[in-house]
């Protein structure tokens, strides 16, 4: 019976908890952004069909920046309307936070439910700007379903650092080449940061002598070309001529560009790193575990994708996203290490206790962004 009743809480938490997302998808609507890539882009002449999103991103891609397949995602959005989007915006987040649960190997019987509604709440809770980087169109398009791309090709590589090596994935050898452009053409950091990410897993197993498959060559050279396409498009040195910060001297822009990263890891991260140090420290040294491959793989996404904004002249909030979710499967695959401990059930009370929290801190942003949007709050 407690079985039972425990599996009515954690399902009635997840109801509520897309509920709210629902909620607020609905209420946030296109602006900003949206407005210009819901036309032609080079006229005002607004989005009619597919053959018009791959005219703006031809333009696009010679006038105004690389980043292709992430404003192709959203120009399509756009074309869909408000209500599709929002369905979208919403399958999105459930399907990350799946894979977050799945990456960080939670799908256990008794774990995968409650984890699930940790892994939506930790995306509001820890993220730096959860309303930017997710309800906004634009920036769903570039953060959120850019980020699910990218796990997905990682995925790909990350099943070869396990002790256990796994049997490549039915028809790798024709989806890893588009996947590894997609990921690659996605942003300016994710981007060279997971072809990084798999090229060390490649040379792991050359040094390990671990066979390298064909398809890890060609994912990884996929990614490359990708990452070249988003960085010199031609649109990004028409765009940067446009930025304020290449008017002042390099001593000064080297100073910019280090207080932007700092900023990042002190002020939008901050909360995301403190939790996974925590728990990293309470699986380690009190109860002897251990870092795995793949954990120490996410963790230095999180870095790489972290610093690569130093070449950046801005560093939004909402950039931190990707960053964000690695540090996040770190934190629940070591949380789940902890409750899979059965020695200290303190610790594992801790470690539970710490993701209802975090449940509690997203409702109440979710909570309080629709009493405001209904007047509740003045």
């Amino acid at each position: 019976m407690g079985k039972y009743r425990n599996n009515i809480f954690w399902w009635g938490l997840l109801a509520v908890t897309l509920f709210m997302v629902w909620l607020v998808q609905r209420a946030i609507p296109f602006m900003m952004d949206d407005e210009w890539y819901s036309t032609l882009l080079y006229s005002d002449q607004r989005l009619q069909s597919l053959g018009d999103v791959i005219s703006a991103q031809i333009w696009h891609f010679f006038h105004w920046g690389g980043r292709n397949i992430a404003h192709g995602i959203l120009q399509i959005l756009l074309l869909c309307g408000p209500f599709v989007s929002d369905i979208c915006n919403l399958a999105a987040i459930l399907f990350l936070s799946v894979l977050i649960v799945m990456l960080s190997g939670r799908m256990k019987k008794g774990q995968c439910i409650p984890f699930l509604c940790i892994a939506i709440a930790s995306l509001h809770a820890l993220n730096p700007n959860w309303k930017m980087s997710m309800y906004w169109q634009a920036g769903a398009s570039n953060y959120l379903y850019i980020t699910i791309i990218i796990l997905l090709f990682l995925s790909c590589y990350t099943r070869k650092l396990e002790e256990e090596e796994k049997k490549d994935l039915p028809g790798i050898t024709l989806f890893i080449l588009p996947l590894g452009l997609c990921a690659g053409w996605s942003n300016e950091n994710m981007g060279p940061a997971v072809w990084i990410l798999t090229l060390g897993v490649i040379i792991w197993r050359r040094r390990t002598h671990r066979k390298i498959r064909p398809w890890m060559i060609e994912g990884n050279l996929a990614c490359f070309l990708g990452s070249g396409l988003v960085i010199l498009a031609p649109g990004n040195f028409v765009r940067a001529e446009q930025v304020a910060s290449n008017e002042y001297g390099l001593l000064w822009n080297c100073f910019l560009r280090c207080y932007y990263v700092s900023r990042a890891a002190a002020d939008y991260l901050f909360l995301a790193i403190i939790l996974t140090a925590i728990v990293i420290f309470l699986n380690v040294f009190m109860l002897n575990g251990k870092l795995d491959r793949k954990e120490i793989a996410f963790l230095a996404g999180a870095v790489l994708s972290w610093g690569a904004m130093v070449l950046s002249p801005h560093y939004p909030d909402r950039a931190t996203f990707g960053t964000m979710v690695f540090l996040v499967l770190v934190l629940f695959s070591q949380m789940g290490k902890i409750l899979d401990n059965g020695r200290n059930v303190r610790i594992g009370w801790i470690a539970a206790s710490a993701g209802l929290l975090l449940w509690l801190r997203a409702m109440y942003f979710l909570g309080e962004y629709m009493a405001l949007d209904w007047g509740w709050i003045l």
